[in-house]
């Protein structure tokens, strides 16, 4: 193939070189705008494992580049006149200017063609003078080619909110140094680490409006480097910051960051009579922010994946078509990761109310990529250290395991068996099944137990199936489930709800969210609009039904009380009754219900305040929460701040984040943990504790988010489907960290032994959840969100 590579930084000088080591008979050319020691880049970061993926692709290079590196293990957090240290991280520094020469020296070696000084305007021109069968368009940031046929790669570029300037300095960092500096307008960091042998990077960031309020927009770089010397003087000792952007005028050096996303990396050109692929490649096709280090990593990885797609020997649209689909799903990754590590730095000051053992801990978990467990990998001693102050005594504690008081009532542990639609009431009152399931629950080791949700009124059902508690029969249900329960050391919750025009439906296994076939009974909402198509369409709530609505609610709770139900929660999220005045997609009321979010919260919070009056003091009251619709001009994570704000001045305890299920429409962003990132947003700007739910399945999970203060409590549903003793067996698997520890809360004094005591109780309960589960048909929990 005659290869043309537009653009000659470090994806597509790699991707010349393997191409052209894999067949010499390819014709590579990289044409570059800048001469061969132009650069305005400091140092870069890679990791130990992207050097294996170099050593594999081609080890001649990988050995220059690690005899180039600066390796070090030791990241270091300054924060509020202390610091924080930690070992085993593994990364290297190199300048940019040596990387690219040390791939300029290796392209030539191979036989590549180096074309410098040569400013592309017309690629496909370029295309035809070289007779390109392929294109690599590496051109970068803002890359002219993206830009040229946006059409076809939909680029999505978000500039994100701080303003940082990339700087050097003589100063030799022996460790990843992250430092923060507060002033009167609000806080700044910096990012330093030493690439070479006496030369560090040295990026200061700080957001948009702080910038701006110090006046950094207004001042030339002198005068700005005179600041940020000032500013971080202590950690500079004596050094000068250094620019090599010194062509550049005023501010123009302080950038926001830009998030590069593309729809399809791949476009196609007839040149010459020939259909011509242009490829995407680097910075041109994603972004990840320099906080976690991969923009050249990506670049990179970017070559070596599309290389070994062209050994395999397939034709070049099969190749072009199996590297995006794999690419692509590995660029998501850790362009999430990155989203994350953007965000924390770009909201610093959430986090300044954390001592600096925490602050450095979240620091560090900020992407979610790296958990608990691979810190302890990292640094066991230290992690150790960290366990035992968050447990605030000498012995390390995994994170899950230590109790939590709230109001009055103490849990054991972090972990909450989440509220799961089991569709197995009969005229919504609890049976069999329910104690089997919950008391089978209770007794695998949670610290608390929540039913699901329960209607105050009988059309309040999400599906004929449901339980409710407006009568008799349901609280004297309840009340035996309460009594099994506190016969074992978990605690249990009612989440109080009305299904609004969610309601109506058939149960989970038929259809969810589906209507019945017969049967069906009137549905209220906020405001006269329908679920989907195929759902009925409810009535607006009128002031005599909030009333009414509002009684039937108090009455509930008044039951639950009764039944002795330690917490209560009212639900206020999934586009139920209560959450469809909360959303703008479902509430477009004119009267003082409607409009903006405070009217919009008025009646949510009216129910909460009556049902505060009547809840014990001293038990929990909790809300969940839609802290995102999903979906354009929906409820948004700002609003959950303030929605959050606005049930704290009522008298919540706690906000138990989830999100969606608003809309048929809504379109959420899966992953690991991801709605954990509202929890941590609430709980830190707010001030209330929170709880975290949605894709937490390991107690790897649970501990990083308790650790680093993301939630107060870890709310897990499908873990506990497929093993009702999951908090237990996963305490056993701490085991031989935390079992062996005599100071542990009273509930686990007995270590091991109640565990196993706890077990066999709970093995002889799943023995009666299957004799239960068989009699009421071949049916399964739902996880209920």
């Amino acid at each position: 193939m005659n290869i043309l590579c537009i653009g000659g930084g470090p994806a597509g000088l790699y991707f010349a070189l393997l191409m052209k080591q894999q067949n010499q008979a390819h014709r590579v050319t990289v044409v570059e705008r800048n001469r061969p020691f132009d650069t305005f880049g400091w140092g870069v970061v890679l990791s130990d494992q992207t050097l294996a993926n170099l050593q594999a692709a081609d080890a001649p290079t990988a050995a220059l580049i690690g005899d180039a590196f600066n390796h070090w293990d030791d990241i270091e957090v300054f924060f509020k006149g202390r610091s924080v240290r930690s070992t085993g991280h593994g990364f290297c520094g190199i300048g940019r200017k040596r990387l690219l020469n040390i791939l300029q020296d290796r392209c030539l070696a191979v036989g590549v063609e180096l074309v410098f000084e040569t400013d592309v305007a017309d690629d496909q021109q370029l295309a035809a003078q070289y007779n390109a069968d392929l294109v690599i368009a590496s051109d970068g940031l803002n890359s002219r080619i993206r830009t040229r046929y946006a059409s076809t790669y939909r680029p999505d570029i978000d500039l994100r909110e701080c303003r940082f300037v990339w700087l050097g300095s003589k100063k030799k960092f022996d460790a990843f140094t992250f430092a923060f500096e507060q002033t009167e307008h609000g806080w700044f960091q910096a990012h330093a680490y030493q690439f070479d042998a006496d030369t560090s990077t040295f990026i200061i960031e700080t957001p948009e409006a702080v910038w701006k309020a110090h006046g950094l927009d207004q001042m030339e770089q002198p005068e700005a480097i005179a600041f940020c010397e000032k500013l971080f003087a202590k950690y500079l000792d004596g050094n000068a910051l250094i620019s090599n952007a010194t062509h550049l005028r005023g501010s123009a050096n302080w950038i926001r960051f830009p998030r590069v996303i593309c729809n399809t990396w791949v476009h196609r050109e007839t040149v010459k009579g020939k259909q011509v692929p242009i490829v995407l490649m680097g910075d041109a096709a994603h972004t990840a922010h320099f906080s976690i280090g991969s923009g050249t990593k990506l670049a990179l990885e970017d070559a070596i994946d599309l290389a070994n797609e062209f050994a395999t020997g397939l034709p070049m649209d099969d190749v072009l078509q199996h590297y995006e689909a794999r690419r692509s799903v590995e660029v998501l990754k850790i362009q999430n990761a990155a989203r994350n590590s953007t965000e924390w730095f770009e909201n610093v000051a959430r986090y300044t109310g954390m001592e600096v053992e925490q602050f450095a801990y979240s620091l560090l978990t900020r992407s979610q990529r790296i958990s608990h467990e691979n810190l302890r990998l990292r640094d066991a001693a230290w992690l150790e250290g960290y366990e035992a102050w968050l447990a605030g005594g000498k012995s390390a504690v995994p994170p899950m395991l230590t109790p939590f008081t709230l109001k009055g009532l103490t849990l054991k542990n972090r972990i909450v068996v989440s509220p799961m639609a089991t569709y197995s009431a009969v005229d919504g009152v609890p049976q069999d099944f329910h104690l089997v399931h919950l008391g089978a629950r209770a007794l695998g080791g949670a610290a608390l137990v929540m039913v699901e949700m329960t209607s105050p009124t009988p059309e309040g059902r999400i599906t004929p199936a449901c339980t409710g508690l407006w009568n008799d029969e349901q609280q004297a249900a309840f009340t035996r489930i309460v009594n099994f329960v506190h016969s074992s050391t978990a605690k249990i919750g009612l989440q109080l709800g009305h299904s609004g025009p969610k309601g109506s439906t058939r149960v989970g296994w038929e259809g969810t969210d589906e209507p019945l076939d017969a049967g069906n009974w009137s549905l209220l909402a906020a405001s006269p609009i329908a679920y989907g198509a195929q759902n009925q369409t409810p009535a607006a709530m009128t002031r005599a039904d909030m009333d009414s609505m509002t009684a039937a609610f108090v009455a509930s709770a008044r039951r639950a009380v009764a039944c002795g139900f330690d917490w209560l929660e009212l639900h206020c999220a999934h586009g139920y009754l209560l959450a469809s005045f909360i959303s703008p997609i479902t509430n477009q009321r004119t009267d003082e219900y409607g409009g903006n979010l405070d009217n919009r919260c008025r009646y949510p919070l009216e129910v909460f305040t009556a049902l505060r009056a009547v809840w014990p003091q001293d038990k929990p009251l909790s809300v969940r929460i839609s802290a995102h619709d999903w979906v354009p001009g929906g409820t948004t994570p700002d609003d959950a701040v303030e929605i959050a704000r606005l049930f704290k001045a009522a008298g919540a305890d706690l906000i138990d984040v989830s999100s969606g299920q608003t809309t048929r429409a809504a379109k959420p962003v899966y992953g690991r943990m991801y709605q954990t990132p509202f929890a941590d947003r609430i709980r830190n700007e707010v001030g209330i504790a929170t709880m975290a739910v949605g894709a937490i399945t390991e107690a790897d999970h649970a501990n990083s988010i308790i650790a680093a203060g993301r939630a107060d409590l870890c709310a897990i549903a499908r873990p506990h489907l497929a093993d009702p003793a999951w908090t237990l067996h996963a305490a056993a698997q701490l085991s031989p960290v935390a079992a062996a520890h005599t100071d542990w809360p009273v509930q686990y004094a007995s270590g091991r032994d109640q565990m196993l005591r706890e077990i066999s109780k709970q093995k002889q309960a799943v023995a009666l959840a299957s004799q239960a589960q068989a009699a009421t048909k071949s049916r399964a929990p739902e996880e209920e969100g």
